[in-house]
């Protein structure tokens, strides 16, 4: 199945059979942050952030076929697309992401518990509207200009379907154990 934007997307219970059937020449690769991978993934999958990958941490996985999977499909979607814009032609994003795989029963594995990417984005840009909106008020009309900065971003967000504040967040130590 293919989406909107001819990024190939595959089911999860899909997926894990092409994993079992093509093992050797298949990869299952996690691009969420190092601390979201460690809370769960599925059991097969490899962590590379989508924030770090390059051309560099692609090298190993030249030739396989790559199947993308992150929390909910939306960076999976990224990492396909920058897979298939560095020569890779079999590239697939998990539809539903992790939570998906997980609630199709399919293999996982549990570990110490993190807030989300995506926790952490509404958490930071909730923060950031409240000192602007408090700022502005009590400090400099100027504070104001944060909590405009947040909502540009965030429309942003949602029409590219990227997000600068996770990009920044997955830098973070917490992120990056």
């Amino acid at each position: 199945m293919t989406n909107s934007n001819e990024i190939p997307s595959i089911a999860p219970n899909a997926a894990n059979e092409v994993l079992k059937r093509d093992k050797s020449s298949c990869v299952l690769l996690d691009v969420r942050s190092v601390g979201e991978f460690s809370s769960l993934h599925a059991s097969e999958a490899m962590n590379i952030p989508l924030h770090t990958l390059t051309s560099e941490t692609l090298q190993p996985l030249r030739g396989k076929k790559v199947i993308c999977i992150c929390q909910k499909g939306g960076r999976g979607e990224q990492a396909a697309r920058l897979l298939l814009g560095n020569g890779f032609s079999e590239v697939w994003n998990v539809e539903g992401g992790t939570e998906a795989w997980a609630h199709a029963g399919l293999p996982i594995l549990r570990g110490k518990s993190c807030i989300s990417m995506e926790r952490q984005v509404r958490i930071a840009a909730g923060t950031l509207v409240s000192l602007g909106v408090l700022g502005g008020h009590f400090i400099t009309p100027y504070a104001f200009l944060i909590s405009l900065f947040v909502g540009c971003g965030l429309i942003f967000s949602g029409i590219s379907n990227t997000c600068g504040m996770a990009l920044v967040l997955a830098r973070c130590p917490w992120n990056s154990r």
